[in-house]
């Protein structure tokens, strides 16, 4: 017992040195939260429809012959290095090539719209294949009944086969936009003031790293939970009620319990009439 409250002891200084530390620095922490947050959500929305685009032109079925079959063949050839170089790299390598690059080819880019690419380009390149699984996973039989009342391949998708994909693909998506809060911490070597650059300012300005980071790893605990927690009430949304009624069978015959209910209602209609 006297164990434990000498270790309360000697921590005791740390936890008033975090009150401190929050007292004085929850602007800059909160700034640097509010921007990446901004960047990931940008950033997962516009990955989505860039990995939705590509999944589904990579799910395009390639004709036999035709200026069609080299056209589809360049643009698959051309996703597909996409994909694998920018899922085979380190984000944090892809925005010191794309940010620095841009500067030497005399293109000056803001590093906050250059952080919004970057995140968009990687996640687009993780969606491209999530959603490309997605749409694998919706049965062949949905596709040859739509083709057997006239749809093409657009409308295939539109009406059929995406809502039903991006139902399935939707906790992969979570997870995508969950990974983009925490390796947003990356963009700091392109000088964007998201939270982990903004908690090490506070670091070096009180010479302690242990506070300043342990109220950052508070922060993403809380905005990666919460978003856990929204996208699972969107899921049950989705998903609907567990339990529901059934109004009539499969061949609209009347059950057993249906038919006993008929009958107690006429034989109290008969009663009441032979009252009057």
């Amino acid at each position: 017992m006297e164990g434990i409250w000498k270790l309360i002891a000697e921590h005791l200084p740390s936890v008033g040195k975090i009150v401190k530390i929050i007292a004085k620095y929850w602007p800059m922490f909160l700034r640097g939260a509010g921007i990446t947050l901004y960047i990931s959500i940008l950033g997962t929305l516009l990955g989505f429809i860039i990995g939705l685009l590509a999944g589904v032109i990579r799910t395009v079925p390639v004709p036999e012959r035709g200026w069609k079959k080299i056209t589809l063949k360049i643009v698959n050839a051309v996703l597909s290095a996409y994909i694998e170089v920018f899922r085979g790299t380190p984000m944090i390598v892809q925005a010191m090539v794309i940010y620095y690059g841009a500067f030497n080819a005399g293109f000056e880019m803001n590093p906050l719209a250059a952080g919004i690419l970057i995140v968009s380009v990687n996640t687009g390149a993780y969606m491209a294949e999530i959603i490309r699984g997605g749409i694998v996973s919706v049965d062949k039989g949905q596709y040859e009944a739509a083709q057997a009342v006239g749809m093409n391949h657009i409308q295939t998708m539109v009406n059929v086969v995406l809502p039903q994909a991006i139902r399935n693909i939707l906790p992969a998506t979570g997870n995508e936009f969950v990974i983009n809060i925490k390796d947003t911490s990356v963009l700091n070597v392109i000088s964007i003031t998201e939270l982990y650059f903004q908690t090490n300012t506070v670091a070096g300005i009180n010479f302690s790293f242990f506070e300043p980071f342990f109220v950052a790893c508070v922060l993403y605990f809380v905005m990666t939970f919460t978003v856990t927690r929204i996208l699972r009430m969107v899921e049950r949304k989705l998903d609907g009620p567990e339990n529901y009624i059934m109004y009539a069978n499969q061949n609209q015959v009347a059950t057993p319990e249906d038919i006993l209910q008929h009958k107690e209602g006429t034989a109290a209609g008969i009663r009441e009439r032979g009252k009057a």
